[in-house]
């Protein structure tokens, strides 16, 4: 069987999405697409897939069995509604939604309907290195972790589009879910440290530290610096109580020649995660076809909002910002033989 999807939005990221749909991955087809700017959806739309004037046409067009929403965020929470109200999977690109309150309407629609069919991209669970290394600590034999170092560099960000609220709303959101997965535990607070402000970014404030306390008393430390210049950069570490669990570098590959012995560090996240993309899109394809979602949840995406909205208050107040969810429904627990997922 192949899968018919629906495309809105066809920015880089859309692009990208409909080129890996059509060029990499095998069982599924794009039959629609749709952007606000109907030019570029028309040039982004592979051979034989139609235009739609909006995301609503094509959400509820017969000729879609499930849906890739690339929007804006603030467009995702109608999207999203509509596709559960039609009962097609769902993948969405991160945000899930832009407020605590909109991912609660989501996920009440997802509840309503009775099973799951929404999944968000949070694309580092399927990355290799990561799944090797929540292996490593879900087998127990370093015993239980005690703190996590999280890094994430940018070589850079588009000047004026990159505010900076992004590193704290946008770009921590990716480090905040590879903790909760990796540790199987929910943040509960959240602070920030402004150091030193790099004058590569102008007005931006970049770097910042942020603490993420999560409930079992686990302190993970996520450095993010958004204008470094040699490259994007990934690094994780977990320490145990006998021992310390890391991602290994990335690339493997080590280059020597007369300059010296280097090795090469990815230029952006496109050349870090390309594969960790490809697989998140071949498990969802599968689960989709079955008329279900299997990856990073609707509770993920609200647990990821509520990080954001928490470390932009604690940047202002200077102290510890608290996080309250909600009692998380049993439709998003995850089954002990779905700890790799």
């Amino acid at each position: 069987m192949t899968l018919s999807v629906g495309v809105i939005g066809t920015g880089m990221i859309g692009r990208d999405h409909i080129r890996r749909l059509t060029r990499v991955l095998s069982g599924v087809t794009i039959a629609a697409v749709s952007d606000i700017d109907r030019e570029r959806a028309a040039d982004a739309a592979p051979e034989g897939a139609e235009v739609f004037d909006t995301p609503q046409a094509l959400i509820r067009s017969d000729k879609v069995q499930a849906v890739v929403i690339c929007s804006w965020g603030p467009a995702h929470e109608e999207q999203l509604l509509d596709c559960i109200a039609a009962g097609k999977p769902v993948f969405c690109e991160k945000p899930l939604v832009t407020s605590e309150d909109a991912a609660l309407r989501v996920m009440q629609a997802e509840l309503a309907h009775g099973r799951r069919l929404v999944q968000v991209g949070f694309m580092r669970r399927f990355d290799a290195d990561y799944r090797r290394l929540k292996a490593v600590l879900d087998g127990g034999s370093l015993g239980a972790p005690l703190m996590m170092h999280s890094v994430h560099r940018n070589a850079s960000v588009p000047e004026g589009l990159y505010t900076s609220d992004m590193p704290l709303n946008d770009t921590l959101v990716h480090d905040a879910d590879i903790a909760r997965w990796l540790l199987d535990d929910e943040v509960a607070g959240v602070e920030v440290r402004v150091p030193r402000r790099s004058t590569r970014g102008k007005d931006l404030r970049d770097p910042v530290l942020v603490l993420l306390h999560m409930a079992s008393g686990v302190i993970v430390d996520v450095e993010i610096s958004v204008n470094i210049a040699y490259g994007y950069d990934i690094r994780g570490e977990v320490s145990c109580e006998t021992g310390v669990a890391a991602l290994p570098d990335r690339p493997a590959t080590v280059v020597s020649d007369r300059h010296g012995i280097r090795r090469e560090i990815p230029a952006d996240w496109r050349e870090r995660f390309i594969e960790a993309y490809d697989q998140e899109f071949r498990e969802w394809i599968v689960a989709a076809a079955n008329g279900t979602a299997t990856g990073p949840s609707t509770w993920d995406g609200y647990a990821a909002t509520l990080v954001g909205d928490a470390a932009l208050r604690a940047v202002d107040s200077g102290t510890r910002e608290a996080i309250r969810m909600i009692e998380q429904p049993g439709l998003y627990a995850r089954p002990a033989a779905m700890a790799a997922e």
